[in-house]
């Protein structure tokens, strides 16, 4: 009997002076918690109003990246435009979506850079004449009549990433080599100077959605957005 007693006694001291090992949850890494879970909500959410949803990858980076600099103050509208370049340019890469009502309100066809990739966009440049596509995200900025008709200038928010867009007037502008009939003839869409052209019949629609302040993201696996955007000044 006393044994037993000891014996009890000792697990019972012992419960009091094993320290506890439940990991703290610091406020840094539950902020993360919360966003991940916050876009994980959205995605699942997400009103696809008969259109193709993106990618959870892209998605995700677009949201995270819009909550972001919409916090800064760059966005004055809630539309995200995400363009998807780990994807065929004969699929529908582009989506718009209205962040109010967490909604996909277009989804069509978009080229890249001539010196980018064939069928995929593979390579990526912040250089003149480099007719490459650009990665990161992009404030749109207005609207002007160019040699592609009504066209939607471009500001890039990451430095040495993208922030050469308004110098290399890479914009967003209708083209006819983006189109359906251009997919039947070669298998692929048109590609461009390094801008994101749009199918004509939409380029005036999406323009008029998207313009003046609101946010473009231009997504591909090879650039890891977190801990490396270092914003314009």
């Amino acid at each position: 009997m006393k044994l037993i007693t000891f014996l009890g006694l000792t697990l019972i001291g012992l419960f009091f002076i094993v320290p506890n090992f439940k990991k703290e949850i610091h406020p840094k890494n539950s902020a993360m918690i919360s966003s991940s879970k916050r876009v994980v909500s959205a995605y699942n959410n997400l009103n696809a109003n008969h259109f193709q949803i993106p990618n959870l990858e892209s998605f995700s980076e677009a949201l995270k990246g819009f909550y972001s600099f919409k916090e800064k103050g760059f966005f004055k509208k809630d539309f995200l435009t995400i363009i998807d370049f780990s994807l065929s340019s004969r699929v529908k890469r582009l989506w718009i979506i209205d962040m109010v009502q967490n909604k996909i309100v277009l989804n069509t066809l978009v080229a890249h850079g001539k010196n980018s990739g064939e069928d995929y966009a593979n390579q990526f440049s912040n250089t003149n004449e480099s007719n490459k596509s650009s990665l990161g995200f992009y404030a749109t900025g207005e609207v002007y009549q160019g040699k592609h008709g009504t066209s939607l200038k471009l500001d890039g928010l990451e430095k040495g990433i993208n922030d050469n867009a308004r110098q290399r007037a890479i914009v967003i502008h209708g083209a006819d080599y983006v189109s359906d009939n251009f997919l039947k003839n070669h298998s692929r869409l048109g590609k461009s100077h390094g801008c994101p052209a749009v199918p004509v019949e939409l380029s005036k629609k999406i323009i008029e959605t998207i313009k003046n302040k609101s946010c473009l993201f231009i997504y591909h696996p090879s650039k890891n957005i977190k801990g490396t955007t270092k914003l314009i000044s």
